[in-house]
Order: C-alpha cells, then structure tokens, then sequence
C-alpha cells in the first residue's frame, strides 16, 4: 500500500471533520476522538477545537471510529505534520502505548481525554472521568427508581474499553446489595444505539416482565428505549450514563430514561487543551498526570440546567 497516499487521504479526512483551518501562529494541535456520531465525542471535539483556537493554535480534527489501526495512522500524520501536541480520546487501553510512544519520542506530547492507557509516562495527562464513582451515583438512582427490587437488565459497552468495564463494576457494588433485583440479562451493545435496539428486542422476548434497563452510555439507552416504546413498555425504567441532550430531552418528556450520569467532556477536553499550551510554553507538566473528575447525577431534577454535556449552576 502506497503509506504516503494513505497519510495524505487521512490528512484530508482531518482537514474535512475539523470543518476549517484556523489561522493562528502557534502551530498545530491534533485532535482525535472516536466517531462524532456519538454526541459525548462530538462534544469533546468541539470542546478541544474551540479552545485551541482561543489559544492561537490552528486545529486537525479527526475520528479514529475506535479503528486501532486507523487511530494509529492518524497519530502518524499528526507525526508527520510536525503537530505540537495530540488530544486523543483513544481506541484501546493497549494499543495505543507503542503509537504514543513513538509519538513522544519524535517530540510530539500527548494529553488523553475519557479513556486511560495501560502505561503511565507514555502522555503528560490522562484527564479522565472517575467513572466508578459516576456509577455508583447511577445505580443508587436505579435501585431507588424500582424500589430495591424487580428484573432487569445491563447492557454493556465496547469490551476493549476500560470505561465499560468499570462502570458496570461500579453498577453492580450498589444493585447487588440489593437481593430483590435480578439481573435477568447482560449483553454488550458496544456503545451503539443500533445493536442496543436489536438486543433490546430480543432481550423482551425471553423477558417481558423486566422493570428496568441500566446502561453504560446514554447511545445504548436511547436504543433500549427506543425497543421499550416499540413493544408498548411505557413503564420500564432506563439509566444512561454521558449527560447527553437526548436523555436530558427524556427525562425532561417523562419517557423512559429517568437519570444519567455527566461525565464533564467538554470541560476534559479544554483542560487538555490548557495543559498541552501550558506544557508548551514552560516545558513541564501543570499538574500530575492521572487526573480524575467526578460525574453528577441528572434527572428531573437539574436536567432543566443541562445543555451540550454542561451543567449550568
């Protein structure tokens, strides 16, 4: 395969999804996210993107689709464009340290945003959600919401992503103190409304008496949802978990979705941003590198206040 025709078309596919290129004399910073299908990582993109370009940088915005080897030539071409620093939502725990690696040796730094690495000192930042702590805040508001008892069922996120995980230990340390809730079901739809729609479906089948649907992102809620009003249950309760404009429309609707928990995207992304324009101008890192932030709990209570993963006081 011709490597110089693929860098160009990788180029350009980060020229088209940044939407321009900013004028600016701070040289440039690669943003790469997963797909902005998904509104959490549009948010972030857009996040890292606008504070960039206040701090004089000019921008490449690209997806890696959760594609390691896609993410992995993107962070070639950022490489190769002599990029001053990569904001990166990665595509793998493991995968990623060799490209970073390779990055940081050819004076490139990276500052991670949602999902950590299995390797500490391959980026200056990991600035991540403290997912488990966000969990815990979800189940508390799912078990209250059935009232400590009735089936239900998980639905989990992409295997190779260590936020799935965690969320669904931190879901399980509270609802499993509970011997009156029965998980009759616990499928993963990989982050995707579309699989969680089909799962959903077939869960019903077996299972038309469950009471309740937790979920590890808000994509995969919005599809159990979606299957719960096409099989007529109205009733059955689901919590997501991103602080999304769509959950927030559901709860605020009284649909199915009752609550989700934010991760702060946006805000994680222009922390990434500062601390890469801080690292550059002084040399050293503004603060450690493992950085977590705590999630709030969203439901008809404050989600009035919620607008493009902010929460405003």
């Amino acid at each position: 395969m011709n490597t110089t025709f693929v860098k160009s078309a990788l180029l350009a596919s980060m020229i088209a999804a940044s939407g321009s290129l900013f004028a600016a004399d701070n040289g440039l910073i690669a943003i790469i996210t997963p797909s902005h299908d998904n509104p959490f990582f549009k948010a972030e993109a857009d996040g890292a993107a606008a504070k960039a370009k206040e701090l004089g940088y000019t921008t490449l915005v690209a997806s890696h689709d959760d594609d390691v080897n896609k993410q992995n030539q993107l962070i070639e071409t950022a490489i190769a464009r002599k990029a001053k620093a990569i904001i990166l939502d990665n595509a793998g725990a493991d995968a990623t340290v060799g490209p970073l690696e390779k990055a940081k040796a050819a004076g490139v730094p990276a500052f991670l945003i949602d999902r950590e690495i299995n390797k500490t000192g391959v980026a200056v930042a990991q600035i991540v959600s403290n997912n488990y702590q966000g969990a815990q805040l979800g189940a508390e508001k799912f078990v209250k919401l059935l009232d400590g008892k009735g089936k239900y069922v998980e639905l989990l996120g992409r295997p190779s992503d260590t936020n799935a995980h965690v969320r669904s230990q931190g879901y399980h340390d509270v609802i499993d103190d509970y011997p009156d809730m029965k998980m009759v079901a616990q499928q993963t739809a990989n982050w995707s409304q579309t699989e969680a729609f089909t799962r959903m479906e077939a869960i019903l089948q077996t299972n038309p008496d469950i009471v309740g649907v937790i979920s590890g992102n808000d994509t995969m809620a919005l599809g159990a949802e979606a299957a719960l009003k096409a099989a007529g249950k109205n009733n059955v309760i689901v919590v997501g978990f991103d602080g999304s404009d769509y959950t927030r429309d559901s709860i605020l609707k009284n649909g199915n979705i009752k609550a989700t928990v934010l991760q702060p995207g946006w805000q994680q992304a222009q922390m990434a941003v500062e601390q890469a324009d801080y690292y550059l101008k002084n040399g050293k890192a503004q603060k450690d590198e493992k950085q977590l932030m705590d999630c709030v709990l969203i439901d008809e209570s404050n989600a009035s206040k919620l607008n493009l993963f902010n929460l405003s006081k």
